[in-house]
């Protein structure tokens, strides 16, 4: 039944057209034509086979296989000439010669005696012996009898096509040798599976599946390296998860890592073989086009071109031209308004007032409400043709400076993480890894960083708890105190008229300032500790020479008490702070002129500006904090407290602020939110000003004194009280404490019994 046979075995017949009627008497004595085979490579040949063949016949040795796959290729096979059951002339009828029509269409056919020869008991299929439409209509290989000599090439001609266009039949398993072991079939999954030496095959595992909007590439195809010549298969996928994290961020993580360590070429190797980006190429043009000074181009890559429907942008790789993904918060127009404002400053800068002008009605004006300070402020610009003028009054470094760069920064916040990756940013959750283990370790005060490869706890014994030495040298009550920046000098001050320098190492008194002549109340300490400030109530405030103790500067300005003094980043400024008259918040050049004076209602009690010089902060004796630009010298926010407030500390970070109140609370207050993060309390004050700080390596501790005569140290990130530390006379005052910062083991407190210790 040759409908019935398997569609990998093709028979046809020879060029005689009597092979068609042969009966299978003929074809067992001889004498009738030979029939050509055409098989597929996998398939073997099948000839008549004896009552006593086997199932399994024995297996022909072939060439060793490719490790690569074998397509199917048609081969023609000629009868047996060593058949006895064939005659020579049949033989030799049936091989093709070069005139042959059939050896002209098939120039790849070729003879195999020898695997013809290994296997001679195969029972040869007898041709179908009559040819009806119904059969000779079914689809081509098989086993069609052709009957006509001229459809020959045409038959075989389509018979090649369709023999390609098949996939091959899964093979019979074989063993031939221990080692070899059977593919089941070809991979369902995107790439190469990875087999090591020939050993068992790795689990099929779902592939990674990309979600198009995150970074990733495509990677279809990509093979890993064959290992031994073994036979490769599919590359072993592997799982979306990383002990619980999303292994696609993760990886990503780690490419930036790479990049930010310097280690390129591990992070192009790292992204090749993950199939992941840090970011799309999108991002990248972005970036390019915000450096380069692009604006058109930056805003249809940040925004579209047309605004979205759905807001908040679509995937980078959906190719609708809708913009990058941004947050939920993030304010398209503000956006624009912030590009077309760089766009306007360089136009100015560069000389085209008339073109800047167009921006600034066209592209500006309707992004903010009519009379909108920004834009009086920019409008204003206009006239100058100075652009060192137009810089300073723009507060803008130019086009050369760093202006293209903080755009790009401040553009990037509103830009969804998950396509453009911040900054660093696993530098930056391995810190929040560090700043969590410190907060969880109640004595944490070593100088060095926490080892990430293991958890960090701080035993108490290496905790300052003792008193090591006692200094009396004070002619009054201790109200002021503070270590230099490098910790080498300890200035203090308060009832008494003069202010004692001490050396660190040894405690030896360095100077004596005498020049006041009523109470000193503050002090402070210049960024690189060559001079410091001192504020009397004589109405005064004075600069010293650390290197000679000799005064360089009195500022007589101030009709009242001068409580409060701090000095610029740069060294070059500094502002004083008096209890009444007109100017009592004054910023002063370092030579002694007045450069702006703030107008306050309120009575300075403390001051403090921050390290990145950005803001000045105030406490008033009225229980108000103002928080001032540094910058421009206006006015940010204020906040009103509960209780009247004595003291204020800006973090190193620039980032928090201490307050201590009269109601026997220390706030912690974020600068850029205004909330208040922790309450310390258990420390008594109610009518003495009392100066609080931060403590510890890494400021992770809140230090104060008390009226009860005891000092307090607490956990700044969770708030606990960590200890309460006897010393001073009772009763009597705790006014002020002051911790090292180049030595974390080191604090010092003063008091109402005029000690420090």
């Amino acid at each position: 039944m040759p409908a019935e046979r398997s569609a990998s075995t093709t028979v046809l017949a020879s060029d005689t057209a009597q092979s068609s009627e042969s009966s299978p008497s003929e074809l067992q004595s001889g004498t009738a034509a030979s029939p050509l085979l055409l098989v597929l490579a996998d398939e073997a040949p099948r000839f008549p086979q004896t009552p006593i063949a086997s199932d399994h016949p024995i297996t022909p040795q072939l060439p060793q296989a490719s490790p690569y796959p074998i397509q199917p290729t048609a081969q023609y096979l000629p009868p047996n000439s060593n058949d006895p059951s064939l005659s020579s002339s049949d033989q030799t009828a049936a091989r093709p010669t070069s005139s042959s029509p059939l050896s002209s269409t098939l120039p790849s056919i070729y003879t195999l005696t020898q695997a013809i020869q290994a296997n001679p008991r195969r029972r040869r299929r007898s041709p179908s012996p009559v040819e009806t439409p119904e059969n000779s209509n079914q689809g081509r290989g098989l086993g069609v009898t052709v009957t006509q000599e001229e459809e020959h090439i045409n038959e075989t001609s389509d018979l090649s096509r369709s023999i390609a266009e098949r996939s091959p039949a899964r093979k019979r398993p074989r063993l031939s040798t221990r080692d070899m072991r059977y593919d089941p079939g070809p991979a369902t999954s995107n790439g190469s599976q990875h087999v090591s030496n020939g050993s068992q095959h790795a689990p099929r595992q779902k592939p990674v599946v990309s979600n198009g909007t995150n970074g990733h590439s495509t990677a279809n195809g990509l093979t890993s390296p064959h290992k031994n010549g073994f036979t490769p298969s599919t590359v072993r996928s592997s799982p979306d998860s990383f002990f619980g994290h999303d292994r696609e961020e993760v990886t990503r993580l780690l490419i930036q890592g790479l990049d930010d360590l310097g280690y390129h070429g591990a992070a192009e190797k790292l992204s090749q073989e993950s199939g992941y980006e840090v970011e799309s190429s999108a991002v990248g043009h972005f970036r390019d086009a915000v450096l380069q000074g692009d604006w058109q181009r930056a805003e249809e890559l940040l925004l579209g071109s047309e605004p979205p429907d759905g807001g908040g942008g679509v995937s980078i790789h959906s190719g609708d031209h809708r913009g990058l993904k941004l947050i939920d918060s993030a304010d398209r127009d503000d956006l624009r308004f912030q590009i077309k404002t760089q766009k306007y400053l360089e136009l100015l800068e560069a000389g085209s007032p008339g073109t800047a002008i167009l921006v600034l009605q066209k592209d500006l004006t309707p992004l903010k409400p009519e009379k909108d300070p920004s834009l009086d402020a920019l409008s204003m610009l206009i006239g100058d043709s100075n652009t060192d003028r137009l810089k300073n009054n723009a507060r803008w470094d130019g086009a050369e400076g760093q202006s293209r760069h903080r755009l790009l920064a401040e553009l990037s916040r509103s830009i969804a993480p998950s396509v453009m990756i911040p900054k660093h940013r696993l530098a930056v959750l391995l810190d929040q890894v560090k700043q969590n283990q410190i907060s969880r370790c109640l004595y944490h005060n070593p100088s060095s960083s926490p080892s990430l490869f293991s958890d960090h706890m701080c035993d108490r014994s290496q905790f300052p708890l003792r008193t090591i030495l006692e200094l009396g040298q004070n002619a009054g009550e201790v109200w002021a105190m503070e270590f230099s920046h490098d910790g080498r000098r300890l200035a203090t001050s308060g009832q008494a008229t003069d202010v004692l320098i001490y050396e660190t190492s040894t405690f030896q008194l360095l100077y004596r300032l005498t020049e006041h002549t009523d109470h000193v109340a503050a002090l402070a300490w210049s960024p690189d500790d060559s001079r410091l400030i001192t504020c009397s109530h004589d109405k005064t405030a004075r600069v010293w020479d650390m290197l000679s103790g000799q005064n360089l500067l009195k500022i007589d300005y101030h009709a009242h008490p001068v409580t409060a003094a701090s000095w610029s980043p740069d060294g070059q400024t500094f502002v004083t702070g008096s209890l009444h008259g007109d100017h009592r918040l004054c910023l002063w050049s370092i030579d002694g002129h007045p450069i702006h004076k703030w107008e306050t209602s309120f009575r300075v009690q403390d001051c403090e500006i921050s390290p990145d010089g950005k803001r000045l902060v105030v406490v008033s004796s009225e229980s108000q904090i103002v928080f001032y630009n540094f910058e421009t010298w206006e006015e940010e926010y204020a906040l009103l407290m509960k209780s009247r407030t004595t003291c204020v500390r800006i973090s190193k970070d620039s980032r928090q602020i201490l307050v201590n109140m009269a109601n026997s609370e220390i706030h912690l207050i974020d600068i850029d939110t205004a909330e208040t993060i922790k309450r310390f309390l258990g420390q008594q004050q109610g009518e003495f000003v009392i100066r609080s700080c931060f403590g510890g390596a890494d400021q992770n501790l809140v230090i104060s004194g008390s009226e009860d005569s005891r000092v307090y140290i607490w956990h700044k990130e969770n708030g606990s009280l960590i200890e309460t530390l006897e010393g001073h006379q009772s009763p009597g005052c705790v006014n002020v404490v002051a911790w090292n910062p180049a030595d974390p083991c080191m604090f010092a407190s003063g008091g109402d019994d005029r000690k420090i210790r």
